[in-house]
């Protein structure tokens, strides 16, 4: 985008002001509502009054290869013709002139307190002679019905006939533009004083009116040839609303130019997989959606360009980065949202057949979308042992290897293309499974849920079918209809405590489990060896039972019996450690002493 693709110009504001009113000037769809309070407004009349800069407006002219649905400023007559320019930066400031200097209706805006009011704005004409300091306070916002009342209804100022504001030299801030009308009828209404009148409204007219009529606006114009991701780039670069649009926002404007309702699409795909049957993608997010839309039809784009003879260096890139998404085309968006639908719900099955139920305890979120559009990818061929143990290997590996934490585009766009070619036979080890690594020392460390490995373990124990201490129940159906599961200290806290073991210590997963709260309760704060002896009572089963569903948990109840923490943790880090090493397809890296 080269300094020829924009120019600047100064305009009349009462030309731009005439160009929203016919529609040919309009807002793209993406913007978002007008939001200035009424003392915001009276500011910028008061700096227009006096002639003082109010910024620069930004347009776009309308009619190149990007396209946006458009709408009128608020305020503005409803028009199905297409605009000249479409504002990019200017919007508050452009609706707040037209809606109070423009238009004979009421300005639509809220007061300090954020309450809807409806009303008129003024300039007080004695006030507005004393000097330029006193320049907003003589700009006043008065009700709809142009009476200002106490709070025993008295009115204070009433201006709800001409008649009334003459008298209250009140001039209507709608009569900027064409004031002759309103200038006779003031220094008429009082014939003995004509000659005042006619002296205050001239002094009124060259301190004040004129301003407004002489009144030019900085415009910047693009281009019609300005690219789409130029466009929305500079728009969030100049909107002072301090609010970021998102891409599926702006792919909503975009493709509504093309009748296309992005928004309903989306909340027709959502309702697919909400209502209970899919909780794990409870948290997926439009932009989410978008992001494996955008790989497939980026995969699409590089595989058709190797396929034509192009080499890796030149074919298009494969990603889903925010310009890349902006890229994305209507017909790429039919052709793949339906299969990454469908493969969402794949995705989702196969976390449950990995014990992740729902999105407290998904790893990564972020890992959804390249697993989801692999499944969209692989179709049937992701259906057999083979297949499913190669998709597990990776998607342990990005897990226990922490590699979807940071910045994952990149990631995205590599272990897309490597993970389906991997399962179909055409390529090596994805670098997410070469590079992951998992250090033995990190089990010390993983002490509350916010970690995605602390989660990954939690998983792994439940694939291992646990059974709860005190039912004998699967831990993993306990989860799945939500009974009041968690990951409890398997030493209690109290006892550990008296024992003088640092919280560093009791507070890692190797001495947490899952378990019922039912459970838990009898646990308390006793000594495991008591605990134990608590929990065959109230389960009405013998000692060695208890011990089995101990061990299911990866842990020696014969360590437990023996209150011995130390042995205990050691062990379990052994056990945990397997369970990792069996889940990445590699051994881990022990730099702790587990003898």
């Amino acid at each position: 985008m080269g300094v020829e693709a924009f120019g600047i110009e100064k305009e009349f504001l009462k030309d731009l002001l005439t160009q929203v009113d016919k529609g040919e000037a309009k807002l793209p769809e993406f913007q978002r509502g007008w939001v200035w309070p009424d003392r915001n407004i009276a500011s910028l009349i008061a700096s227009i009054s006096l002639g003082y800069p109010a910024g620069t407006v930004m347009m776009l002219k309308h009619g190149g290869d990007v396209r946006f649905k458009t709408r009128a400023v608020e305020g503005a007559p409803a028009s199905t013709s297409t605009p000249d320019r479409l504002i990019l930066d200017g919007q508050q400031r452009l609706t707040s002139l037209y809606q109070s200097l423009f238009r004979n209706e009421p300005v639509e805006t809220h007061d300090s307190r954020g309450k809807a009011v409806r009303g008129w704005f003024y300039i007080d004409m004695h006030k507005a002679l004393l000097g330029d300091a006193e320049r907003e306070e003589a700009v006043v916002f008065v009700p709809e019905s142009k009476v200002r009342v106490d709070f025993r209804g008295q009115a204070l100022l009433d201006l709800s006939t001409p008649a009334l504001e003459y008298s209250e030299r009140m001039f209507p801030c709608t009569s900027v533009f064409n004031s002759m009308q309103w200038m006779m009828g003031f220094v008429q209404h009082s014939p003995e004083q004509q000659g005042d009148n006619l002296q205050l409204w001239s002094h009124f007219h060259e301190a004040v009116v004129k301003r407004f009529e002489q009144y030019q606006l900085p415009v910047i114009e693009l281009g019609k040839s300005t690219p789409r991701q130029a466009v929305c780039q500079v728009f969030e670069k100049v909107n002072t609303g301090g609010v970021t649009l998102t891409v599926f926002e702006l792919l909503t404007a975009t493709f509504a130019a093309d009748d296309f309702d992005l928004r309903q699409d989306w909340v027709d795909r959502q309702a697919q997989w909400t209502g209970g049957k899919y909780p794990i993608l409870a948290e997926v997010a439009n932009t989410d959606f978008l992001q494996a839309v955008t790989l497939l039809g980026t995969y699409e784009r590089h595989r058709a360009a190797i396929e034509s003879g192009r080499d890796e260096s030149t074919a298009p890139r494969i990603g889903c980065r925010r310009t890349d998404m902006l890229n994305l085309t209507l017909a790429e968006y039919r052709k793949w949202a339906p299969t990454v639908t469908a493969g969402l719900k794949t995705a989702a099955q196969f976390l449950h057949s990995q014990r992740i139920f729902d999105t407290r305890f998904l790893p990564y979120g972020s890992q959804l979308i390249p697993l989801s559009a692999a499944f969209a990818l692989l179709g049937t061929k992701a259906d057999t042992v083979g297949a499913r143990e190669k998709i597990s290997r990776w998607y342990w590996s990005g897990v226990f290897g922490e590699l979807y934490g940071g910045t994952t585009e990149t990631r995205f766009a590599r272990d897309l293309p490597e993970l389906v070619a991997w399962v179909t036979g055409d390529g090596t080890e994805p670098r997410t499974v070469q590079e992951a690594q998992f250090f033995s020392s990190r089990l010390r460390t993983l002490r509350t849920r916010g970690s995605a490995a602390y989660k990954g373990l939690y998983s792994l124990l439940l694939q291992n079918g646990p059974v709860d201490w005190g039912t004998g129940s699967d831990m993993s159906d306990e989860n799945y209809f939500d009974n009041a599961v968690d990951i409890h200290h398997v030493f209690p806290k109290a006892w550990c405590e008296k024992q003088g073991i640092p919280p560093t210590d009791y507070n890692s997963i190797l001495n947490k489990t899952p378990l019922t709260a039912r459970t838990n309760r009898i646990i308390g704060g006793r000594a495991p060896s008591a605990y134990l002896r608590g929990l065959a009572r109230s389960a009405e089963t013998t000692p060695e039972q208890v011990d089995l569903n101990v061990r299911s948990h990866k842990i020696s109840p014969d360590a437990l019996r023996a209150d011995d923490f130390r042995t205990a943790m050691t062990a379990r880090e052994t056990a945990l450690l397997a369970l990792i090493t069996s889940a990445m397809g590699k051994d881990v890296q022990i730099d702790t002493d587990t003898n």
